[in-house]
């Protein structure tokens, strides 16, 4: 199955997708380029974010995570995706940990 990586967004003309609850925007993400494989996928996304409303007995916007997530769920970071990196999401960055930083010598 295909993933997709999807992130909020709250201006109407950046909409790819929107909760047919809620009316919440996405941006979406997708792993592969094919047509076909996008529409079969489409109505699963859809269906992943009414659920989200059910899991959380909510009808806000609040019922989907505020964070980027992936369709179906992956356990690994989401910039890390195959739809992320696939899907062309340049917006993602984790900063690096202390342990990463630069020494200089002064």
């Amino acid at each position: 199955m295909m993933q997709v990586l999807l992130r909020k967004s709250d201006s109407n003309d950046q909409r790819d997708i929107e909760c047919s609850v809620c009316g919440q925007g996405f941006r979406v993400y997708w792993e592969r380029t094919s047509m076909e494989e996008r529409a079969a996928m489409r109505q699963i996304v859809l269906d992943e974010l009414s659920a989200q409303h059910a899991h959380s007995n909510d009808q806000s916007i609040t019922a989907h995570p505020p964070s980027p997530f992936n369709v179906p769920k992956w356990t690994g970071s989401p910039q890390f995706s195959g739809a992320a990196m696939l899907g062309g999401l340049s917006g993602l960055h984790r900063a690096a940990g202390p342990e990463h930083e630069i020494k200089r010598n002064a």
